[in-house]
């Protein structure tokens, strides 16, 4: 099936006189009729067996999802954050490091940069732009995985795939994608050559702002016993876990080693499971994904030219805009569009960012991104504000620096709202 078709399609299959909308399965517990039955879950856990590891409503979202990234499983979790958090965890320990691109999220530059050193675990940053032999002279010994964005949040770098994933493989570790911009509407990274995908589907997949989640894709394509032989990392995915009765994940699980671990060690221990309810209202969002995905770019193409237009703003960055530069990496890897956020640097700086912001009328001023309804954020304010001056140049914020994100609205609504905000500078 295409990827419109999956959208709608995917996860839930309605049995012969069922509900043809997947129902809310709002259960903690699943009861069983024998010891032994339970017991068994608890040696190789192939059932449902309590709600903080997997549940009957979100488990059909997760196929979904896993389908249109083309993975072999999938794990939701309570937040975007959750799924970056795990998604290195389930490689890494006290005295690993990793390897990530400057140009990411900044609450993930937070996560890695702080709260995973005090853990132990090192981020060594990268520029976004670097050169493969760049990316290779990063590697330490002790590096278990490299880290990315297919489009940056809000630098709207655009993130070359071939040599990361090139670099990261030659090493014996997997690349991990945050696709959360794009979706796997507009790019599917294990196409090319990245082996876990990570998403906040609170962002385009919801696209209502109804619900906070984040999901982990596994490709299935990192060969976790090839780098063990190489290198003796990674051995918890092929030794057994004695905190699961001695379950070896490679040897009982196969392809599916890496998302099954991530949830029968990791989620069993954090507990950042998403409610049912949390997975309904998901499912609703991801079933117009692709219908939204394309207005969301139409419509930011046409804001990106006119901001262009104005001698007010500084510069604009969208990868989806001719002489943009990421353009041509963006023809590469998003042939389709990019996404509807537009970062802009207004002259004058934080001030007349400020007064920019406060007169728009129908663009709301708000913490998030990727709505149905068009919204703008001062990232220096606020999702970056707690990094230094040196991480705001190198994730490419600067006090001038607003984040567009365009919604469904008539273009010549979003437009004309926009003429409001740059009249007041």
């Amino acid at each position: 099936m295409k990827v419109e078709t999956k959208c709608l399609h995917s996860g839930y299959k309605p049995e012969n006189g069922g509900p043809g909308v997947m129902p809310i399965v709002q259960s903690t517990t699943y009861r069983f009729d024998s010891c032994d039955h339970v017991a068994a879950l608890f040696d190789k856990p192939t059932e449902f067996m309590y709600s903080r590891f997997a549940n009957p409503t979100c488990d059909c979202v997760e196929k979904k999802i896993s389908d249109l990234e083309g993975g072999v499983g999938c794990m939701l979790t309570s937040s975007g954050q959750a799924a970056s958090l795990i998604s290195i965890l389930n490689l890494c320990s006290a005295g690993d490091s990793f390897i990530a691109s400057s140009s990411i999220y900044g609450g993930t530059i937070n996560l890695f940069g702080f709260t995973l050193k005090k853990l132990g675990i090192e981020c060594i940053w990268v520029d976004v732009n670097a050169s493969y032999d760049e990316i290779m002279a990063a590697f330490k010994p002790n590096t278990k995985c490299v880290f990315g964005e297919t489009i940056a949040n809000p630098a709207l770098t655009v993130f070359d795939f071939e040599v990361w994933a090139k670099a990261a493989h030659a090493n014996n570790v997997p690349l991990i994608v945050d696709n959360t911009f794009a979706t796997p509407v507009l790019c599917r990274p294990f196409e090319w050559g990245a082996d876990v995908v990570v998403h906040s589907t609170t962002k385009y997949m919801d696209g209502h702002a109804v619900q906070g989640g984040g999901a982990i894709v596994d490709s299935g394509n990192f060969d976790w016993e090839k780098a063990y032989k190489a290198t003796g990392k990674f051995a918890d995915m092929i030794e057994p876990d004695e905190s699961y009765h001695g379950l070896r994940y490679v040897g009982d699980f196969g392809k599916a080693a890496y998302i099954v671990k991530a949830r029968t060690q990791l989620m069993r221990d954090f507990g950042c499971y998403p409610a049912a309810q949390s997975a309904f209202y998901l499912n609703l969002g991801l079933e117009t994904l692709p219908i939204r995905m394309e207005r969301y770019c139409q419509n930011a193409l046409k804001v990106a030219e006119f901001f262009k237009s104005s001698d007010k703003i500084a510069s604009v960055s969208y990868p989806g805009l001719p002489g943009d530069k990421y353009y041509e990496r963006a023809k590469k890897y998003l042939p389709n569009g990019t996404c509807g956020v537009i970062s802009i640097s207004i002259k004058g700086g934080r001030s007349a960012a400020v007064r920019f912001m406060d007169a728009l009328k129908l663009a709301i001023d708000e913490v998030h991104v990727a709505d149905i309804r068009t919204c703008v954020l001062h990232p220096a304010s606020a999702t970056h504000r707690q990094l230094t001056d040196e991480q705001l140049v190198a994730a490419g914020i600067d006090g001038g620096m607003v984040r567009f994100s365009c919604g469904l609205e008539n273009i010549d609504d979003i437009i004309e709202d926009i003429k409001l905000g740059l009249a007041a500078i």
